[in-house]
């Protein structure tokens, strides 16, 4: 039981630390600043608010700085990790075809295009004979 309790503590910590979840906390903020809006007119609608708020961008008016503490109207710190090596490590790797005497020779690093082979008349299309 308690093993379960942790995993779901670090998956809800790790979930709101790498997404904009945690902007699910400011709906509070809504209704508080919809009654402020109700102050100055008794005939606002709550979809007339969300209309005004959420629909028609960001206009820079009196309340501007407690508009943008909505949830979702602006981003917030997120957390994310992605393990990406940046190191240009070459790879080479040799193949002899005794029966031919022939020698590839093929070098590539992680970043670059695909590999290419010194001896690309090999990879021809097989070819019927008369």
């Amino acid at each position: 039981m308690l093993k379960k309790l942790i995993s779901i503590l670090c998956l809800l910590v790790y979930f709101f630390a790498t997404t904009e979840a945690k902007q699910l906390f400011k709906i509070p903020v809504i209704f508080q600043h919809y009654a402020e809006h109700q102050l100055e007119n008794q005939g606002l609608s709550l979809i007339d608010f969300l209309d005004m708020h959420y629909m028609h961008g960001s206009p820079f008016d009196q309340d501007y700085d407690r508009d943008m503490k909505l949830p979702f109207k602006s981003t917030g710190d997120v957390f994310s990790f992605f393990p990406l090596t940046a190191d240009r490590m070459p790879i080479s790797c040799t193949v002899v075809c005794p029966q031919k005497n022939i020698e590839l020779a093929l070098r590539t690093s992680a970043f670059d295009k695909p590999c290419t082979l010194a001896e690309p008349s090999i990879w021809q299309p097989p070819r019927t004979e008369v």
